[in-house]
């Protein structure tokens, strides 16, 4: 009887070196994938790509394939001269719409976290673009075609260090931009609730809250700070208070630091489900300042992650409740058809992250993927698509009316239906209202960095260039020079303003 065939796949990548483009072998070994390179000036590099072999050839098999494949950008800002990635702007091979982009307001902070990889302290340069710069960035994004970007993370080093930040927001949504996050560590919004409850006037929709766990080791061996645990706290404290319902906790994972910590988190989300809407696990990346030895030691791969969440929640989240992030991709590719407009497609690549949605009754929860039979559901939207593609309308619709007895629950079944029926923003915000997002991201290195997911990246930094930069490219490669072309030194802002840099101003 003949072995199954191992998994090999090759790909681009760069050396962590020097930054050369060189090939990179992924390959499966003793269950697990890894991967291989070797520069010709720096010698050979090797890794886990990812901890659970069967799982990443699962997502290889079913979401890898053509059909999730994406069009990209009708109007790249730049053309392919350097070859990808170094003409991130994108270039005419970048294959994925901006789902998210990322402004970042300035790189000074209030915290001086060692896994960072945007703080005004390490840089000794002030990172902060002006008002109008910022309004410009927002405009580059909504010229974007055929997708004009509709949801804006405001970022940093700490925005709300910056005074006229309910400003920024009010000048997104007047773009039109309809989803406004402000990526945060909370000290301010714990502080100064009337802050906060400007940013909410102003039209934020999201706080992503920067939440570790709930012991104070955790915030020293990431944050070097151990007063945190009650800031974070009374964060969801203010929101309920002036009546702000989306909150996401942002959860950096390292090993050995927080992993034991996961089910504990999932089910504060649980018993805080009247205002947060998600949990957001980011294993550490390797682009931050810590020593490459130390984060080596503290990194966590997509799998390990999960086996580690099914343990801690005793199996009520199993490893088979998760899709990989391009796992829409059918439902915005039918809804295009179905409603003659524009979505966006999610064709991000299917090993850049993993999600599920827990359907939440009292202080109890439920994967949604045990409520519905989600391979049916995605090929029902496959059918709605190609039909609709035909010229079979009817057809088409027929077929969506297939989805609602799918679902083993009346309130997800009239969702479903709201959704196809409005196909609106709102519908979709009725949705995540009523459910708990749990989601893994997977963000690159040099040490990782795989060209095809890059080339499908659906987080971007819009600049002050005029370039939108591939979330992982720009914090590997680009980050130091566009900020140093806009930035001005530490001592020069500190006496322009009068201020210190983790002061707000």
């Amino acid at each position: 009887m003949s072995k199954e065939k191992l998994f090999e796949r090759y790909s681009v990548s760069l050396c962590p070196v020097c930054l050369t483009r060189i090939p990179m072998r992924i390959y499966e070994e003793n269950g697990v994938i890894y991967l291989e390179k070797t520069c010709p000036s720096h010698g050979k590099f090797e890794d886990i790509y990812w901890g659970d072999a069967e799982l990443y050839k699962q997502f290889d098999e079913k979401y890898n394939t053509a059909q999730y494949g994406g069009a990209g950008f009708e109007n790249p800002r730049k053309e392919t001269n350097k070859g990808c990635p170094f003409d991130c702007g994108p270039c005419p091979k970048h294959k994925t719409h901006t789902i998210l982009a990322v402004i970042d307001v300035t790189n000074r902070c209030n915290m001086a976290c060692p896994i960072c990889f945007a703080y005004a302290g390490a840089t000794n340069y002030v990172y902060e673009p002006t008002q109008q710069q910022i309004v410009e960035m927002i405009k580059n994004l909504r010229k974007n075609s055929p997708w004009p970007t509709n949801a804006l993370q405001f970022s940093g080093g700490e925005p709300t260090l910056r005074d006229d930040l309910p400003d920024l927001i009010k000048e997104a949504k007047n773009a039109g931009i309809e989803h406004v996050e402000v990526n945060t560590n909370g000290i301010r919004l714990a502080e100064d609730i009337e802050y906060y409850k400007k940013l909410r006037s102003a039209g934020l929709d999201t706080l992503y809250l920067q939440f570790d766990g709930f012991r104070e080791e955790i915030y020293q061996k990431l944050r070097a700070r151990s007063d945190l645990v009650p800031i974070k706290q009374k964060v969801l404290e203010n929101a309920r208070q002036i009546g702000h319902k989306s909150i996401v906790l942002v959860v950096t994972l390292a090993k050995n630091v927080n992993d034991t910590d996961l089910g504990e988190i999932i089910d504060y989300a649980v018993k805080n489900h009247d205002i947060v809407r998600c949990v957001n696990i980011q294993p550490l990346s390797m682009a931050g300042r810590a020593k490459k030895e130390e984060m080596h030691k503290l990194r966590i791969t997509i799998p390990d992650t999960i086996k580690t969440i099914e343990q801690q929640t005793q199996g009520k989240i199993t490893k088979n409740d998760w899709k990989p992030v391009n796992y829409p991709v059918p439902i915005t590719k039918a809804m295009e058809t179905l409603k003659n407009r524009t979505y966006p497609q999610f064709t991000m690549h299917p090993h850049c992250g993993a999600a599920t949605f827990l359907y939440t009754e009292d202080t109890n929860y439920t994967p949604v993927t045990q409520l519905i039979d989600t391979d049916k559901f995605a090929q029902t939207f496959w059918n709605i698509y190609y039909q609709n593609i035909k010229g079979k309308k009817t057809k088409a619709a027929l077929e969506a009316l297939k989805l609602i007895p799918l679902a083993k629950n009346k309130l997800i079944a009239n969702l479903i239906q709201n959704i196809i029926t409005k196909g609106s923003y709102p519908a979709l915000r009725e949705l995540m209202y009523n459910v708990i997002m749990i989601g893994i991201m997977h963000f690159q290195s040099a040490y990782d960095f795989d060209l095809d997911r890059v080339q499908r990246c659906a987080i971007h930094y819009s600049l002050p260039d005029g370039t939108i930069r591939s979330f992982c490219t720009y914090n590997t490669i680009h980050r130091p020079v566009v900020e140093k072309q806009f930035a001005i030194s530490v001592d020069e802002w500190m006496k322009k303003t009068g201020k210190k840099v983790n002061e707000y101003a």
